[in-house]
């Protein structure tokens, strides 16, 4: 990946539909920077988890699927793959039966250990090779990049989150229903503000942007001016380990 305009980490953070995946890509072609989506990755756990026919609430059982997983995740915007040993599972981990289990394995304390690491891994090699990087999830301002040069924390309403999230479903192939959608919204809601790993919380120094209202153009032209406000395209971040 060729050096970009961006230098550091970008931490975008929130629930479930509030726009992160969209909005992280776009902003990571914009600024030439490369792009990490980490609820891809507990995804792809997820999944071997489910094929090994282990129950995802059975956290030692899980952890051992975990430890053996062979995922490899692209950082490249425009052209996203994820693979689960030598096969491409993008389309899969998005099904529901991984979107209702993915909760569940996310919490598992190594789990989350193994990923972080991993992450951590992608971020040098991006950063060392293209100078910036934009991370999507539900810790990366507070777990996995503290000291990133800019941290978002994107809220929506459920309703609002539950529209996008069905036509979404809609536009990939997959059936859902908006009341189906909007329990499942707030039931991931409740399970990763509450579990004990790196619950879902925004950062102290994160700036918080409300999406209800905003289409994608509209939060990236709020998260670009932030970004020329703190002059972080071409120059170093700021101290810390990005």
């Amino acid at each position: 990946m060729v050096e970009g305009e961006l230098r550091g980490v970008i931490a975008l953070d929130g629930p479930s539909g509030t726009g992160k995946s969209t909005v992280a890509r776009r902003l990571a072609t914009i600024l030439g920077a490369g792009y990490l989506d980490t609820g891809a990755m507990f995804r792809t756990v997820t999944l071997a988890v489910l094929r090994a026919g282990v129950d995802p609430t059975d956290e030692d059982a899980v952890a051992r699927v975990a430890e053996g997983v062979d995922l490899r995740i692209s950082t490249d915007p425009v052209h996203q793959e994820v693979l689960l040993g030598d096969e491409n599972v993008g389309a899969e981990i998005r099904g529901p039966a991984v979107t209702l289990a993915v909760s569940a394995v996310s919490a598992v304390p190594r789990v989350r250990e193994l990923l972080k690491q991993h992450q951590w891994r992608l971020i040098d090699e991006v950063s060392s090779s293209c100078g910036g990087i934009v991370v999507e999830g539900r810790d990366i301002g507070t777990a996995i990049a503290p000291d990133a040069a800019l941290k978002v924390f994107l809220t929506a309403s459920s309703d609002a989150r539950a529209a996008r999230r069905t036509r979404q479903d809609a536009a990939e192939g997959r059936v859902s229903t908006l009341d189906a959608t909007k329990q499942d919204v707030e039931r991931r809601d409740k399970l990763d503000s509450g579990r004990v790993a790196s619950p879902l919380q925004p950062a102290d120094d994160a700036v918080w942007l409300d999406t209800t209202h905003l289409d994608v153009a509209g939060v990236l032209d709020q998260i670009l001016a932030i970004v020329d406000e703190r002059d972080l395209r071409g120059v170093a971040a700021g101290p810390g380990r990005w």
